[in-house]
């Protein structure tokens, strides 16, 4: 008897539908263990589709993370940047007062002297008119006696008196001489006064076009009495030089700066006896788009030893209270820097020392600006 079911398959035809239906599945089991065992080879081989993969989606994550520690070390960088930015501005106004603190004795030197004369010629001057107004009383006398018809000869007298002990004609020579030279002394005293004003004005922080020649005679003269008993300053200013874009307050510092080395060196050369001065030269002049300022000196040079680290901060040969070491980095800072420009230096030991500054005639972008 066979047995059938219901959708009419008799239960031989089942069991063999289902010996099928088993067949099959294992077929696909043992098709899934295959890919499943070629993707953990394939993941196992360097280069292979698999690998890369799994290397990429591995990358992307530590590239994340490194960028997430970009951003951070940036925004700790620029913080940094805007501090040493504060500390640089800091450190150019405390060397400025630094140096106008070593000037100052200087100046007064320079304004006590013309001052002093002032003094003296106004003394003489005060003295001189009273012995003019002896004579000019005694003169008037004998006026009014002859206006009455009479000259008494004691009045005549009394005139040759004291125009011979007021020496008219020594003070008809000497007064205007007098007079000439304290004029001379109060033009002396405006011109220092007037150098100091012009070297210490703020000049805000763009670069604007100024008057090289106007600056460098403006700094030789507030640094006068730091040179003029060891060297002799020549200037050497091209009269076509056009205007320079400068911070004119930061160049002076830089001009001055090299001024006072320069007349450093010389002493240390003239110290050990030698007669003769010695001789600072400042020279400006339009070289393609720059304008090329040299300071030379009569100095004994710089030593080999010393060349590489000139620019470098805190680093001086100079005696202590001599100096920081903060004149040349500060030199750098500002022309390289502030100015877009170059500053470098040619030397021979025992002839002397020539730095050069080369400036842009037309104001660099600042390229940290456009960035932010």
């Amino acid at each position: 008897m066979t047995l059938t079911f219901n959708h009419g398959l008799s239960i031989e035809e089942l069991s063999l539908k289902v010996t099928v239906l088993e067949r099959k599945l294992r077929a696909k089991e043992k098709t899934i263990r295959v890919l499943i065992d070629r993707v953990d080879n394939a993941g196992s081989e360097r280069n292979s589709a698999f690998w890369v993969l799994e290397q990429n989606i591995a990358m992307e994550a530590v590239v994340a993370n490194r960028t997430g520690e970009l951003r951070e070390q940036k925004e700790r960088l620029m913080g940094a940047l805007d501090e040493l930015k504060g500390t640089q501005a800091k450190l150019l106004q405390a060397q400025k007062l630094e140096a106008i603190g070593q000037l100052a004795a200087g100046i007064a030197h320079e304004i006590n002297t013309p001052a002093q004369y002032v003094t003296d010629n106004t003394s003489f001057v005060r003295r001189a008119l009273t012995s003019v107004f002896a004579v000019l009383d005694a003169a008037t006398e004998v006026v009014e006696a002859a206006r009455a018809g009479t000259v008494p000869r004691e009045a005549i007298a009394a005139v040759d008196a004291v125009s011979k002990k007021a020496k008219l004609g020594f003070l008809k020579q000497q007064l205007p001489l007098a007079l000439d030279q304290s004029l001379d002394g109060l033009g002396r005293i405006s011109g220092i006064v007037q150098a100091m004003k012009s070297f210490s004005h703020p000049n805000g922080s763009e670069r604007r076009p100024e008057n090289l020649k106007e600056a460098i005679e403006t700094t030789v003269a507030v640094a006068r009495n730091e040179w003029k008993y060891v060297a002799d300053v020549e200037l050497q200013i091209d009269p076509d030089l056009p205007l320079v874009p400068v911070l004119r307050n930061e160049f002076n510092q830089v001009v001055l700066n090299l001024v006072v080395n320069a007349a450093h060196a010389i002493s240390d050369v003239t110290a050990g006896g030698a007669t003769e001065k010695g001789k600072i030269t400042i020279s400006a002049k339009r070289v393609g788009t720059s304008a090329e300022i040299r300071i030379s000196d009569t100095g004994g040079g710089i030593p080999m030893a010393h060349r590489k680290r000139v620019f470098e901060p805190f680093f001086t040969t100079k005696a202590v209270g001599k100096g920081t070491g903060q004149g040349l980095a500060i030199a750098y800072s500002v022309i390289a820097d502030k100015h877009g420009g170059t500053i470098s230096f040619e030397t021979e030991e025992g002839r002397g020392t020539t730095f050069i500054l080369s400036l842009p005639l037309a104001a660099p972008v600042d390229t940290r600006t456009a960035e932010t």
